[in-house]
């Protein structure tokens, strides 16, 4: 009989005939050894050999000479020496030279190989290991096939440290065994890779993605920071960190990696740290091997969401940069690297952010993918200035850019039209988590301008809040307008006036005009009485609120952003140490916060220099007040003719708020009488929000309704009304 050399792929591979030579002389190895076996078997046909041992077996074995001079005897003309080297260029001389295996490694590698290319080799080495159910060779049949003794120094090409153990290449079965009895098998992951499979291994499936299709491999070549990834990645240096200030350095590194010829390997760390210790291990050895086999770089990030702070996370990541030695790593996040995380320092790069030109092109090229289109030169198919003036206020990492433009297009693409700047904004807010959401209330916005009746200089105030969250990236970040002191590119303002006078619902004009959603922080979530937990639950909401597009409201700020005090006991001193942690964190904020107040003297002082935005919000002088009661009423409750909102205006001098209350408590009484709404419901509105208040009834105010409403008992009820005239 004779091997089969049948390429198992239709492909030609460099190598692959080189392969299949290999495999014969394995084959001629195993033949003599198994004739020497058949020479010293007296009964070579017993149908039962293999499972049991007989006494003239006992004795043969005790007979037998030491194992040490015996290996080799037989193998005549396929020894060793002769073998012919790989062909330079080859997969299999290219395996040799990257896990650094000897001419010995090669062939333990063919020998332990051979049955899942042929079958016939299963059998034969059930005969040779004098068990039929061992169908793959053991140590000790390995090391006699190579001519070497089990006893000799070949038994530790198979020690943890070795190059076919460690690289992954080999692994050993049945551990409880002798040493020599211990099986071996190849994984089928190498089997694969020489026969000129391109496959990631089946281990890495849902952790691990190739980063960039070839024709993508050079997008994002152009530009400082790429040409110095390329560089630290070409150079021998195995570990790059990039301080990602912008959400592109995953794809700078992917790009990066195809540029200098390395397949780039992204991995997916939230489904990494989704594993337990054990299986994460697992993936991290075959992330190596596959990284080894298809002369590969990695990509691991952002940290953030690896959480490597934690200790078991923290193991994993310097088991894989340990596993990964002389394989490029290229990890990004916003955190700087901490020493425990590898055996090495790596090279730090600074990824700062895209300017807007560049983040229009990020957008295009996502929104073309998420169509369908094939990717085009850099410029073609841009954002329309719509859509670059609402996605200017979004801070997003490209796999959540990636996402947002899929769901835009598709959402688009259902409709039958083009995508709107809607469709964008909508995408953009489901991608936020569900983090802030268990700290803060979300509302999503329901409210615009037009809602609005604000003097104009407060309007300007909001105004200028919007263009500063639109335009921050530009400005702080790629004018770096901020620069130094660990500052963050957050927008801070602070809303200042009496209740009722429209600070909560600008600040939800504010999100709607940036397409965010508006989170309320609940005081409750936030305060606690032990000492230090209400900095924790504050730095949770901070961190949170950082990995989401949203607008942050702290209602009723002067709760937590107190005045520091004299110290004269601990409560003092804890308190203060609460505003110094504000004053800090407010420096590092990425976000934008508004905070809200009825008494700005209550606020420290030291928060007014934090602030980008201070609005003040006055009581609404007449011509507000008659605005305010036709919003508030709105066009479809059913009105009197007798309905005078010009003498509510002129006579009430209420805030935003109480004229609001006053209209939903005059709809009630409305529609309890079944009459269009007249001065008599909202007279009495206005009288109840006035006890209410605790406000005095003055007749200089009420003018002829206050003698008209005594009568009307059920919707004055001024009978319990003390008024003055």
């Amino acid at each position: 009989m004779t091997l089969d050399v049948k390429a198992a792929t239709s492909e030609p591979t460099l190598g692959l005939d080189h392969l299949w030579d290999r495999l014969r002389r394995v084959e001629q190895r195993v033949r003599a050894a198994v004739r020497e076996r058949r020479a010293d078997d007296p009964d070579p046909d017993d149908p039962y050999r293999g499972q049991y041992l007989s006494p003239e077996a006992v004795e043969r074995i005790l007979a037998a000479p030491a194992s040490a001079g015996r290996a080799g005897a037989s193998l005549g003309d396929a020894g060793l020496g002769e073998v012919p080297a790989p062909p330079p260029g080859s997969r299999i001389a290219r395996l040799s030279d990257t896990f650094g295996l000897l001419p010995l490694d090669l062939e333990l590698l063919l020998v332990a190989i051979a049955p899942d290319l042929d079958t016939r080799f299963e059998r034969l080495y059930g005969y040779l290991n004098d068990d039929l159910t061992l169908r793959r060779p053991t140590i000790g049949l390995a090391l006699e096939l190579c001519g070497l003794p089990g006893a000799g120094a070949g038994r530790f090409r198979f020690s943890a440290q070795a190059p076919l153990i460690a690289g992954g290449l080999l692994e050993i079965t049945e551990p409880q065994r002798p040493l020599l009895s211990r099986g071996l098998r190849v994984p089928d992951r190498v089997t694969a890779h020489l026969l000129g499979d391109e496959e990631l291994d089946s281990a890495l499936r849902g952790v691990v993605h190739v980063g960039l299709p070839e024709a993508e491999a050079e997008v994002e070549g152009p530009g400082e920071p790429a040409r110095r990834i390329r560089a630290a990645a070409a150079n021998g240096s195995a570990l790059v960190h990039l301080l990602d200030q912008g959400g592109s350095a995953g794809r700078l590194a992917a790009g990066a990696l195809a540029g200098i010829g390395r397949r780039p390997l992204v991995v997916d760390v939230a489904a990494l740290a989704a594993f337990a210790a054990e299986p994460a291990q697992a993936t991290v050895r075959a992330l190596a091997r596959e990284a080894r086999l298809s002369a590969s770089g990695v990509v691991l990030g952002p940290l953030d969401r690896f959480e490597p702070e934690r200790p078991e996370r923290a193991r994993l990541l310097h088991e894989l940069s340990a596993e990964l030695v002389g394989v490029p790593l290229i990890t990004h996040g916003t955190r700087a690297w901490d020493p425990a995380w590898g055996r090495e320092s790596p090279v730090v790069i600074v990824i700062p952010p895209p300017d807007p030109g560049r983040r229009a092109e990020q957008w295009a090229r996502a929104l073309r993918l998420g169509q369908g289109a094939p990717d085009g030169p850099e410029g073609q198919g841009a954002p329309s200035a719509e859509l670059v003036q609402a996605l200017a206020p979004y801070q997003l990492d490209e796999d959540q850019l990636a996402r947002a433009a899929g769901a835009a297009a598709r959402t688009a693409a259902a409709e039958r039209r083009p995508v709107s700047a809607e469709d964008l904004r909508a995408a953009v807010r489901a991608q936020n988590g569900a983090g802030l959401a268990r700290l803060a209330r979300r509302i999503e916005p329901a409210v615009g301008w037009d809602d609005l009746v604000l003097p104009d200089p407060t309007a300007r105030q909001l105004r200028e809040l919007v263009l500063r969250a639109r335009h921050r990236d530009q400005v702080l970040g790629h004018w770096r307008m901020r620069p130094g002191g660990g500052r963050g590119r957050g927008v801070i303002a602070l809303f200042a006036g009496a209740s009722g006078t429209g600070k909560t619902m600008s600040a939800e004009v504010v999100a709607a005009e940036l397409g965010m959603e508006l989170y309320v922080v609940d005081l409750s979530t936030v305060v606690d009485k032990y000492i230090g937990e209400t900095e924790k639950n504050l730095e949770r909401i901070f961190t949170e609120a950082s990995r989401v597009n949203g607008v942050l409201l702290f209602d009723e700020a002067d709760a937590i952003f107190g005045k520091r005090s004299q110290v004269k006991d601990a409560h003092d001193r804890h308190a203060n140490v609460e505003s110094a942690y504000l004053l800090q964190r407010m420096e590092s904020f990425d976000g934008i916060a508004v905070l809200t107040t009825n008494l700005r003297s209550n606020l420290d002082e030291a928060f007014t220099r934090r602030l980008d935005v201070v609005a003040e919000f006055t009581l609404p002088d007449e011509e507000r007040r008659r605005a305010l009661w036709e919003r508030c009423l709105g066009p479809r409750i059913p009105r009197g003719d007798d309905l005078d909102l010009q003498f509510c205006a002129r006579r009430f001098e209420l805030a935003g708020g109480s004229i609001r209350a006053c209209a939903v408590t005059a709809a009630y009484l409305a529609a309890e009488t079944g009459r269009p709404l007249g001065m008599a419901h909202l007279v009495s509105a206005v009288l109840r929000e006035y006890r209410k208040l605790g406000r005095l009834v003055l007749e200089s105010e009420f003018g002829p309704w206050l003698g008209d409403l005594d009568g009307l008992g059920g919707l004055g009820g001024l009978g319990e009304v003390e008024h003055a005239r």
